[in-house]
């Protein structure tokens, strides 16, 4: 199984844990990244590594860097992946959030993110997409309830 974490799931390990959902997720993306060092592949792309170099704090760069540095394949952000991240904007989607589904797909990874707002927008409208977007957390509980 391929998964895909967006620069939010990077960061929140590094997060306050002071909040009851903060600190959930930090152990759901602990355990994603667990078992990509086992049998599941972490995918990234270039566009991450650039995102995560505009992040301010160098603890959390480093942290994050760290991470995404386990990820089996990077997939390299060119002109046919923006035009496909486009299609997505005219649906919604923006920005690096629309990169980040376009590489997901590409990919064929399983697109995890903290976001709420995206994980909206993506089950809300139809996409035409195979990208299955998703919580962390509530993607780690549904596979966990149907035994995987």
């Amino acid at each position: 199984m391929k998964i895909y974490l967006d620069v939010c799931c990077l960061c929140r390990p590094f997060d306050n844990h002071s909040d009851t959902r903060v600190r959930l997720e930090t152990e759901a993306i602990l355990t994603i990244l667990k078992r990509c060092s086992l049998d599941w592949e972490l995918v990234t792309n270039t566009a991450v590594l650039y995102e995560i170099g505009l992040i301010g704090d160098p603890t959390k760069r480093s942290h994050a860097l760290r991470l995404i540095q386990r990820a089996r394949e990077t997939i390299r952000v060119d002109d046919i992946l923006l035009s496909r991240a486009e299609e997505f904007e005219n649906h919604g989607v923006m920005g690096m959030d629309a990169v980040h589904i376009a590489c997901a797909e590409k990919a064929g990874a399983v697109l995890l993110t903290t976001d709420d707002d995206l994980v909206k927008i993506m089950k809300k409208n139809a996409l035409r997409t195979s990208v299955c977007a998703d919580n962390p957390l509530h993607w780690l509980m549904e596979l966990n309830r149907h035994g995987e």
